[in-house]
């Protein structure tokens, strides 16, 4: 599969997670889109655009297991909360009940709103480590109090590569009358989403990290319950449209001025390129590869596990707790000196060097990694062990 991506060839990628990469085939269905934009952009925008979109939903929907009437695309998840937080109205000290293990823009969104607001924004401790999904849901659900509205956490998060019991979560918050809001951004690709089974009031997911869609492209799923009181992020032409369509919940948010929607556009092409290749086999070998070196490289660095280690917990990348006192010092020398690219990631005061796992990768490049961080073991004092 290496040959299909556009990835440099003398770097061995080991940070999917991060931004994901895209295949040739799905970067050129991109580009072709962006040429018949630009071949005819009146026409394209005002007539054929509509077109691409609604087949892209259909497709998408299927995928993901909703309406296409109830989700619209967004570049990424951050702006997808964004949208969803400028339309609360949370009361001085009403909570929003979360974890410590969310996406670092996802905490400085909600502590932002909450400056403007007066809510509190809780990070509940998920200690590591994790021993059972029964000891998450226990830690999580003992930071709920009388003030809690809403539920908001990743379902796989970024720093750990955690699974966490979203469905479980969703559940409770729903008999207790809480509003759910679920980032889904490493799901796509790793994992299957049924979102109508999941049942979230607030979905938000990512095409282009382990789905491999090309960059920028995101949805926001919102139950129908909700999408009145969805205010647009941006407004524009679809809000008080005089050609108003089938429903507001989508003039509002898909209408916001002239851009480039390629990304999006290309999601057929994006899904047709999994089912020919048999992305389900493929993640699932990834997966192994995952699971059968996570206890070496902890052995290496002489650090524990933070989960058990199997696919209740991780799936296509993991976390290793490693102990560094100079996190960037040790990024830039794996990348600079070893050519490996591979995030060090900061959480709670710990750090974790975290391996994504695609098609493309092989165990060649975990060993790579390995002799690396031996050698850094044996020659600097960036790695305590």
């Amino acid at each position: 599969m290496k040959s299909q991506f556009l990835l440099d060839p003398a770097i061995t990628f080991l940070n999917h997670g991060s931004f994901g990469a895209c295949p040739k085939p799905i970067f050129g269905e991109y580009q072709r889109l962006q040429s018949e934009l630009e071949n005819e952009p009146v026409y394209f925008i005002l007539k054929k655009q509509a077109e691409y979109l609604k087949m892209a939903k259909e497709r998408l929907s299927e995928y993901i297991g909703c309406d296409a009437n109830d989700f619209f695309f967004t570049p990424n998840p951050t702006f997808a909360v964004n949208t969803i937080m400028r339309s609360l109205d949370l009361k001085e000290g009403d909570e929003i009940l979360s974890t410590n293990h969310e996406y670092g823009a996802m905490d400085r969104t909600w502590n932002f709103y909450c400056k403007k607001s007066g809510a509190k924004y809780i990070r509940q401790n998920i200690s590591l480590p994790v021993v059972s999904k029964e000891q998450m849901l226990e830690e999580f659900w003992s930071g709920y109090t009388s003030k809690t509205k809403i539920v908001f956490l990743n379902q796989i998060s970024s720093a750990t590569a955690l699974i966490f019991p979203v469905k479980e979560i969703c559940d409770k918050a729903r008999e207790l009358g809480l509003i759910t809001i679920i980032d889904g951004a490493h799901v796509l690709g790793q994992m299957d989403l049924n979102i109508m089974e999941l049942n979230p009031d607030f979905y938000t997911g990512t095409l282009h990290k382990w789905m491999l869609a090309p960059k920028g492209s995101s949805f926001l799923y919102v139950k129908k319950d909700y999408q009145p009181m969805l205010d647009p992020l941006v407004v524009g032409w679809g809000y008080e449209s005089v050609a108003p369509g089938e429903s507001q919940f989508l003039d509002y948010q898909e209408f916001q001025g002239t851009r480039d929607i390629s990304a999006f556009l290309s999601t057929p092409k994006v899904i047709d390129f999994l089912e020919e290749n048999d992305w389900k086999t493929k993640s699932k070998e990834c997966r192994n590869i995952v699971l059968n070196n996570y206890q070496r490289f902890c052995d290496l660095l002489n650090t524990q596990p933070i989960c058990p280690i199997t696919t209740e917990f991780l799936v296509q990348m993991a976390s290793v707790p490693i102990n560094t006192s100079n996190p960037v010092a040790l990024k830039e020398l794996l990348f600079n000196k070893y050519k490996i690219e591979i995030p060090v990631m900061p959480l709670n005061g710990n750090y974790f060097i975290r391996y994504s796992i695609n098609a493309y990768n092989s165990q060649e490049d975990l060993d790579i990694l390995y002799k690396a961080l031996e050698d850094i073991i044996a020659t600097t004092d960036l790695i305590e062990v």
